[in-house]
């Protein structure tokens, strides 16, 4: 997806800002099992800077495709191992602060038990790229903290685990309940205009208004 962004913040009108999926792959642990997982990192920006989503696995091959940009933040939508595994790393390289909603430091500290997060989402938060914002959705039920970010000029919200093609993210392990993450589906995305993409953190796009039958109503 490509628009062209708003003035400000040093980009210009014709600058175009973008939406690039990379996928990498590794494993997710967590209750003493292990599966082999690919996950989507996502990139938003243009061509001066960008902010990144998810920090999967590989830093070495997200960084290539920063490509020189600024990256603004690295973002983790909630903090299992698959999706902040190379956050750290990709720190270190790109010089960006690692954002993580504090509900959930205590599964980071499983990962990285000698660094804390440079900072925190909240609800609400505005996060600017690239002349562009995206509005932090706090999210619980797959994780405490699971958050979701929506880009509205982009009509789009990156949603990590939360909501897949197909319905909700999974629960049943440690930090996570059903009825918690249907709660946030109901009150907080999928009141979304539906057809917000939704980019997920495995697997195909979806839109909101495919999603809502799937999630259910009470």
């Amino acid at each position: 997806m490509s628009r062209a962004g708003p003035q400000g913040h040093g980009h210009e009108q014709d600058h175009a800002v973008r939406v690039q999926r990379v996928v990498t792959s590794g494993t997710f642990s967590l209750d003493g099992e292990a599966f082999d997982v690919d996950n989507n990192v996502w990139l938003v920006g243009d061509d001066e800077e960008v902010l990144i989503v998810d920090a999967a696995h590989d830093a070495r091959t997200i960084h290539k495709a920063v490509a020189g940009r600024h990256v603004t933040a690295i973002v983790c939508t909630h903090a299992h191992d698959d999706h902040i595994d190379a956050a750290a790393e990709l720190s270190v390289l790109t010089g960006a602060p690692v954002l993580l909603h504090p509900d959930d430091n205590e599964l980071w500290s499983f990962t990285h038990p000698g660094r804390k997060p440079d900072g925190e989402l909240r609800d609400g938060r505005i996060l600017a790229v690239a002349g562009i914002e995206l509005q932090v959705i706090h999210s619980p039920g797959h994780t405490w903290g699971s958050c979701c970010l929506y880009a509205p000029f982009l009509d789009t919200v990156f949603t990590g685990d939360t909501l897949f093609h197909g319905g909700p993210g999974a629960t049943g392990r440690s930090y996570s309940d059903r009825p918690t993450i249907e709660a946030s589906l109901r009150n907080r995305l999928l009141t979304l205009p539906g057809n917000t993409v939704v980019r997920t953190g495995h697997g195909e796009d979806t839109t909101i208004a495919a999603e809502r039958p799937h999630v259910p109503t009470v």
